[in-house]
């Protein structure tokens, strides 16, 4: 990582150090002090050198100039090897795999994009403008069912963890989600051979690793781990015993191609997508890469096709019973590319319009981009109150759209102008803010429903952990409708 550009003179510098407590950096390391982050820089210099490459221009013997890099200006480049750094600046486009092909999950080029004048905070909304939305909204929902069905369940896998008294707070509610996500799949006969386990927004890879736990050593399986961002304490580690069992794909899911990835056109596995705290719009990218980008596509690809599979005909047979038990080898053509969903929800205010899954059942209930664009941003009143402290949204990129750095600690984060009670100027109490924040969700879920049932999938929205360990507490679950009638094999 790049050290902090220079941005004051040393004695002003050294001013601002003594301020803070601070008389001297850390032995070895740069002696200049960065003083947005009231510290020393934590770079090493070269030997005999007291500052850093970064700042070494702040040397009283130093002639040659610093000048900030071209293709990433938050760190700078002695002017005499602006050349020689272009060429491994960590900021330089590099190669894209086979598996990138530019906006493939995107959604339809098309979208009606929302104009600047349209996104006005909901504060900014007078009484009758604010009532007529919720009007809306209320009439969309209805039918809509809006208490979910509780299905907390726990995998003997993580028993062990659950019981280690060496977890902490945080590790504990962690384990008792990635348990229950691992029970939905278990009911729904998703952990067996002859699988390709798809992780999204993977960050660590723990989820994997816990469904390989769960496993015990089944034949032909592989995970792969598709996470944008360069994570660090990645669990993959563990399991590099098994060549080729774990790949992680460093892609935004916006961009995935799994048509394209190797091991799925040698091994032809059906894929099952996993996500836990899948943020935002990340989910509506994940269903559309599996079910539309993936599964419709490898459809094509077949000479002759399988007959329907949408019917819930008994002649047709169920993934489970189209593999070997011991090898996991598909023994019959008709099997399905994806095998099932479970994607536990996150961060609805961060869905995106252009994204979104559910527009063409918007559409069919009255409503468009622009009820949309406020739905998603009232969707944090569902939780507001319900936190002693709000983690500031400032603190996240506003265009990280994907995936969490790391899925495995990461939690709702809120709007906090969305969520104040003064914006509403005392129109709305609390607990009615948290029951339309709760209708708004519902309703971006719906349209999530529709779209996987329209696409021959047996959908279903629960609740699989309690609020008190996660306030983003609702599991996706979908499987081929075939499958859903069809006993599995003992």
């Amino acid at each position: 990582m790049a050290a902090e550009p220079a941005a004051a003179a040393p004695g002003r510098g050294e001013r601002a150090a003594e301020s803070a407590g601070l008389r001297a950096p850390v032995p070895g390391r740069c002696g200049y002090f960065v003083e947005r982050k009231k510290r020393f820089c934590k770079m090493v210099p070269a030997q005999g050198r007291r500052f850093c490459g970064e700042h070494g221009h702040q040397e009283e013997e130093s002639d040659r100039k610093r000048i900030p890099c071209p293709l990433d200006p938050k760190h700078t480049v002695y002017e005499d090897q602006l050349q020689k750094h272009l060429k491994k600046c960590n900021s330089r486009e590099k190669p894209k795999p086979a598996y990138f092909v530019q906006d493939i999950n995107a959604g339809l080029k098309d979208a009606t994009e929302i104009l600047e004048e349209q996104q006005l905070p909901i504060s900014s909304l007078s009484k009758e403008e604010l009532e007529d939305l919720i009007r809306k909204l209320k009439k969309a929902s209805n039918g809509i069912k809006p208490i979910l069905k509780d299905q907390t369940l726990s995998h003997q896998a993580l028993q062990e963890a659950l019981n280690d008294p060496k977890n902490g707070e945080s590790a504990f509610k962690h384990l008792k989600q990635q348990a229950s996500i691992l029970g939905n799949m278990e009911k729904l006969h998703l952990l067996g051979p002859g699988r390709c386990f798809i992780e999204f927004g993977a960050g660590r890879g723990k989820l994997s690793h816990w469904v390989d736990i769960a496993l015990q050593d089944a034949e032909n399986v592989h995970f792969l781990l598709v996470e944008r961002a360069t994570t660090r304490f990645k669990v993959d580690g563990k399991h590099r015993k098994r060549d080729y069992m774990f790949e992680r794909l460093q892609i935004d899911i916006q961009h995935l191609c799994l048509n394209k990835v190797p091991i799925l056109g040698k091994e032809k596995l059906p894929v099952v997508g996993i996500g836990k705290h899948l943020c935002g719009a990340a989910t509506d990218l994940a269903l559309r890469c599996l079910v539309e980008s993936y599964a419709a596509q490898y459809d094509e690809r077949n000479e002759e096709p399988s007959p329907k599979r949408f019917k819930g005909d008994e002649t047709d047979i169920a993934f489970n019973s189209s593999t070997d038990e011991r090898t996991g080898k598909n023994i019959s053509e008709n099997w399905q590319p994806v095998a099932g969903i479970v994607i536990a929800l996150c961060c609805h205010h961060r869905c995106e319009w252009k994204h979104y899954v559910g527009q063409e059942f918007f559409r069919t209930v009255g409503l468009g981009p622009v009820e949309f664009n406020y739905f998603q941003r009232m969707t944090s009143w569902a939780t507001c109150g319900m936190r002693e402290t709000i983690t500031d949204a400032s603190t996240v990129d506003a265009k990280s759209k994907d995936q969490s750095s790391d899925p495995e600690e990461h939690d709702q984060v809120h709007n906090r102008t969305e969520c104040s009670s003064d914006s509403l100027q005392g129109l709305l109490t609390v607990e009615e803010r948290k029951q339309i924040g709760h209708l708004c969700k519902l309703l971006i879920d719906h349209g999530r429903i529709k779209y996987l049932q329209q696409r021959g999938y047996n959908v279903e929205l629960q609740y699989y952990t309690d609020s008190a360990v996660s306030l983003e507490n609702v599991l996706l679950t979908a499987v081929p409708t075939q499958s859903s009638v069809l006993q599995p094999i003992a």
